[in-house]
C-alpha cells in the first residue's frame, strides 16, 4: 500500500504529531511531511514531532530514508523534542544509536504509551 502521513488527533497546537502507514516512498515526505513541518516551524520557531510508525506502517523506500535525512539536515536545529513510538525493534535501536547526533531531545516510546509521549512532548 502506497504510504502517508496524516495528522494525529488529541495533541495541541505546538506539537505536530504524526502517524505513517503503508510504504513510505519519497512523495510521501516531499508532498506530506516536509510541508507539515515549514508549517509547525512557521507557526511555533521549533518543532515538537511526534512521529508513529504503528501497526499500519510497512516500512521506507530508499528515496524515503534519503528524504528523511535530508529533512533532518535542513532542519538541524528547528526541532526542539521528537517522540518516535513505535513497537519495531529495529526502528528504536536505529534511533537510540542516531540520537546522540541530534541536537534536541530525542524518545522512543512504545504504542501502548500515548499518555507518556503526550506528558513527555509537552514538557
Amino acid at each position: 500500500m502506497k504510504g502517508h502521513f496524516r495528522r494525529l488527533p488529541g495533541f495541541p497546537d505546538t506539537v505536530l504529531a504524526v502517524t505513517a502507514t503503508g510504504k513510505i516512498d519519497s512523495d510521501a515526505y516531499e508532498q506530506e511531511l516536509m510541508p507539515m513541518v515549514e508549517e509547525q516551524i512557521a507557526k511555533t520557531g521549533k518543532v515538537r514531532l511526534v512521529y508513529m510508525l504503528g501497526d499500519g506502517f510497512e516500512g521506507f523506500t530508499a528515496g524515503a530514508a534519503w528524504d528523511d535525512a535530508r529533512l533532518g539536515l535542513l532542519h538541524i536545529r528547528d526541532f526542539e523534542r521528537i517522540a518516535i513510538v513505535t513497537d519495531a525493534d529495529w526502528i528504536a535501536m536505529g534511533v537510540k544509536l542516531f540520537a546522540p547526533l541530534i541536537p534536541a531531545d530525542v524518545q522512543v516510546f512504545e504504542t501502548d504509551d500515548l499518555d507518556d509521549v503526550k506528558s513527555w512532548i509537552n514538557a
